[in-house]
């Protein structure tokens, strides 16, 4: 499996480049993208338009912004690709709907398997309590862009697919009783913490808490090469960690 990797620079890049190098999942590195290449040479690039290595797939752990470029490139090498960038726009997201026509897209907020399961438990505990008031509180580096983070999205997503009458309560910040349906979402920035999502359902008489913590941001590393296993071969349009685990 010959893989290219957007944001070969980033923290993430650099781990999926070692997997890849290391033979995990079968990958072998092919070329590295990303406008922060010192200098072009072998097989890394600062952008799309000089890179014409042969490939399988494409690992994009970039910058949301970068979505256009990537899909562009993809579609004309006819490449599936896996989305780990977060924080897509409205439009950004119309990009990526409209290229799932010609290309298979996998797209999650996280690369965990742990956080699939999580986001599953989460579902079954708000179908069982249906009245329960739902906080989710997460926690990430102080270098982290995007808040809330697209996981704590993707769990609230989750736990309203049991719940469609939810609405979302970011950051809760004025006075008052919170609504019966509101799922309050809080985010924390701190230090070098890789990633802790917590999940608090509580009835008034008894509370159950589902949290995942991710020690080392290797393991998101082998969730993409692993995703990128997957989609080979697969026919144009969207996938996701459910469509993986099934």
């Amino acid at each position: 499996m010959r893989v290219i990797v957007n944001g070969i620079t980033g923290r993430m890049g650099t781990i999926i480049r070692d997997l890849s190098e290391k033979g995990f999942a079968d990958a072998v590195f092919a070329a590295g993208v990303s406008p922060d290449v010192v200098k072009e040479e072998g097989n890394l690039h600062q952008s799309f338009e000089s890179c014409t290595e042969d490939a399988d797939v494409v690992v994009d752990f970039s910058f949301h912004g970068a979505v256009g470029s990537l899909l562009d490139f993809c579609v004309r090498r006819n490449l599936p690709v896996v989305i780990a960038t977060t924080g897509h726009t409205p439009e950004e997201k119309a990009l990526i709907e409209k290229a799932s026509k010609s290309i298979a897209i996998f797209r999650s907020a996280n690369m965990s398997i742990g956080v699939a399961v999580t986001a599953d438990l989460a579902k079954k505990a708000a179908s069982a309590f249906p009245d329960a008031n739902i906080e989710i509180v997460e926690t990430h580096h102080n270098q982290k862009l995007d808040v809330p983070s697209g996981t704590a999205l993707l769990l609230a997503d989750s736990i309203r697919s049991a719940r469609p009458d939810c609405v979302y309560n970011i950051g809760r910040h004025e006075n008052g009783k919170r609504s019966s349906s509101e799922i309050g979402i809080h985010s924390l920035r701190i230090g070098n913490v890789v990633g802790i999502h917590e999940i608090l359902i509580s009835t008034g008489n008894e509370t159950i808490t589902i949290k995942h913590e991710a020690h080392s941001r290797a393991l998101f590393g082998e969730g993409a090469l692993r995703v990128a296993s997957f989609l080979i071969g697969k026919k144009p349009g969207i996938y996701n960690m459910e469509d993986m685990l099934k």
